[in-house]
């Protein structure tokens, strides 16, 4: 595998809206970071007045509209150093934790894991209850107990990482990036 010079982050957004727009505002803090929209992601963007030409002027962005869902071809060639999955449907997280990959975010989330890079999943459903934004309020939510058990069952796994807040999320990334610098910097002597 040839790697790239510069890999990128990849950066999937599913159906949540889930602190959605702070997500994006992480997502716009970090260097090269492309995005992967599920088909529930792309819809909920404009649930939530964020133009998908908007975000085209600022990343590069993959959506779920090939059967094969192409663009994860990208990660063997080393043109990512991890994925964030921000923020994550319990659908998703559910897919993930049984190595299901049917959609482009659950497909990037595997092939970091067969590539073996790190992923973050900024989960919706981490706590017995949520305050979340819905598209027109701040609402509780209520997780199911099997909601609960696929973001702990997750949690379990190798190199993933899973963030229960907008603060964790932003504290993942920066540890991602810190040894992402320290391992150039080790491969530099």
């Amino acid at each position: 595998m040839n790697a790239d010079a510069h890999p990128r982050l990849a950066w999937a957004i599913t159906g949540s809206g889930h602190y959605l727009k702070e997500s994006l505002e992480l997502a716009r803090r970090f260097p090269d970071v492309d995005l992967f929209l599920s088909s529930a992601g792309e819809e909920i963007l404009s649930m939530y007045d964020v133009k998908l030409a908007d975000l085209k002027k600022e990343f590069k962005v993959y959506r779920d509209n090939t059967a094969s869902s192409a663009p994860v071809g990208l990660f063997y060639h080393g043109h990512y150093h991890g994925v964030v999955i921000a923020p994550a449907t319990s659908n998703t997280v559910a897919k993930c934790a049984l190595g299901i990959s049917d959609t482009l975010p659950t497909n990037i989330f595997a092939q970091a894991g067969k590539c073996r890079l790190p992923a973050i999943v900024f989960a919706c459903d981490t706590a017995p209850e949520v305050n979340t934004e819905s598209p027109s309020d701040w609402v509780m939510t209520y997780p199911r107990s099997i909601d609960l058990q696929y973001s702990k069952q997750l949690a379990s796994f190798e190199r993933v990482t899973i963030a229960d807040s907008i603060e964790m999320l932003n504290l993942a990334l920066q540890a991602h990036y810190l040894n992402l610098s320290q391992i150039q910097a080790h491969q530099t002597k």
